[in-house]
This record gives structure tokens, C-alpha cells and sequence, in this order.
């Protein structure tokens, strides 16, 4: 075989390895919404990172999503990968049911999701089984701790319970996932990660999702009372 003959097959066989990677990137469906989930995760690093221990995956809960849907993205920086699973948001966040956040709240006894950055703490055995602590960051979220906000897992949390009602069911304001997608955030969050919440309504084809109810922040005044916030802005 003549040299020239050699050398093109040669850039054929590397063509034909290199194009499946490349058809890949060009037809992955979540490529726009990763990428713009990976922006989120490094802005966030870079305004709370003093607090984290661990920056390789960073945790975010999209509530301008319905329930329905995998709005739990685990965001792999190290490898720019992300995967993505089902979260509960709390009783008080929802209360007619219907899937969509309406309401964030720090305030203790309100059964709502809070937003904002939290740190995956330790391990600990509770009333769901093994679960995480987390530990608020922000004005928004600094009652965590004594609230009780932590991961754990559930059974209305499952992609099973959204087949059969078309939704999952609520928490008390915990991040609630199915049991088997929890095993994974065991092994892939625990430990000082960062874990941000907040409204951010992206498909998964990366355009936004607007909420059909405006959200808004349950806040308490100075005398001890409390008002609401609509448009919850920045921390």
C-alpha cells in the first residue's frame, strides 16, 4: 500500500471516531439548559464559594418548574456534566397541590421552601431514614438549621408518583427526593457542597418556563408579624 493510500485511511478512521462525540454534542437535547445551569453554578460558587468545602458539584433546585418535572440538576463542574431528578417543594409553598411553587418563606412553622445557598452538612438517621443537614447562606434561607431543612428521601418524591397523580407530593419544606435518586445525592452532595434554590424556570430545552402564579417571599416584619414580598429578587 502506497504511502498517500495509508495516510488516508488513517484521517478517515480518525473522522469516523471523532464525528459520533460531535453528533452528540450537537444533538443533545439539554445542551443550551446545561450549559446555562453551569453559568448559575459558577456565579453561585463565586459569590458563596468562601463557605464551601467541596466545589466539584454544585446542587440546584429549579421551583419555577412544575413538580413534574426533573428540576433537580446536579451539576458536575469538574466533568460539565449535569444529571437531573424529581425534588419535592414544601406544603406551604403549594397549598392547593397543584405542582407549582407559589411561596418561599424562612420563617419557622411556614412549611415552605426557602431560596437562596445552602452547605450540605453530615449524614444523620431521622425520620425518613438517612438524610443531609443543610445550612443556610443567605438572609432568605438562615433558619435551615433550626427548621429542620434538610435531603431526605420519600416515596411521593418518585418519578412513579408523578405517573399516577402528575405531580409529587409535598415536604415540610425539605428538599424530598425519590429514594433511589437520593442514594445518589448520598454519594454525590454530602459533605460541605453547595446546594442553591431558587426560581429559575429553565426547560429543558434551555428557554424559560414562566410560572402561571406569580412567587413571592413570606417575610416577618419587626413587630413580629409577617408580609409578603412579590417577585422575589436578589438575596
Amino acid at each position: 500500500m502506497k504511502r498517500r493510500d495509508l495516510l488516508k485511511g488513517s484521517l478517515a478512521a480518525g473522522a469516523a471516531v471523532a464525528l459520533p462525540s460531535r453528533l452528540f454534542a450537537q444533538w443533545n437535547p439539554t445542551a443550551t439548559r446545561d450549559a446555562k445551569l453551569m453559568d448559575i453554578a459558577r456565579e453561585e460558587l463565586a459569590r458563596v464559594g468562601g463557605n464551601i468545602w467541596r466545589k466539584d458539584i454544585v446542587a440546584i433546585a429549579d421551583f419555577g418548574l412544575h413538580s413534574a418535572r426533573r428540576r433537580f440538576h446536579f451539576v458536575d463542574l469538574e466533568n460539565e456534566r449535569v444529571a437531573s431528578y424529581h425534588v419535592s417543594h414544601g406544603t406551604g409553598s403549594d397549598s392547593e397541590h397543584d405542582g407549582w411553587l407559589k411561596r418561599y418563606s424562612n420563617i419557622e412553622g411556614s412549611e415552605a421552601s426557602s431560596r437562596g445557598a445552602f452547605m450540605t452538612r453530615s449524614w444523620y438517621v431521622g425520620r425518613y431514614g438517612t438524610s443531609i443537614r443543610l445550612d443556610g447562606l443567605d438572609p432568605t434561607n438562615s433558619n435551615a438549621l433550626p427548621r429542620a431543612i434538610v435531603m431526605h428521601k420519600a416515596n411521593y418524591a418518585t418519578p412513579e408518583h408523578v405517573e399516577r397523580y402528575g405531580r409529587l407530593g409535598r415536604s415540610n419544606g425539605c428538599f424530598a427526593m425519590g429514594p433511589d435518586q437520593f442514594d445518589r445525592a448520598l454519594i454525590d452532595l454530602a459533605g460541605g457542597r453547595l446546594l442553591v434554590c431558587g426560581s429559575y424556570g429553565l426547560a429543558e430545552d434551555g428557554t424559560t418556563v414562566t410560572p402561571p402564579i406569580a412567587q413571592y417571599d413570606l417575610l416577618r416584619n419587626e413587630y413580629g408579624g409577617t408580609y409578603e414580598r412579590t417577585n422575589p429578587g436578589a438575596f
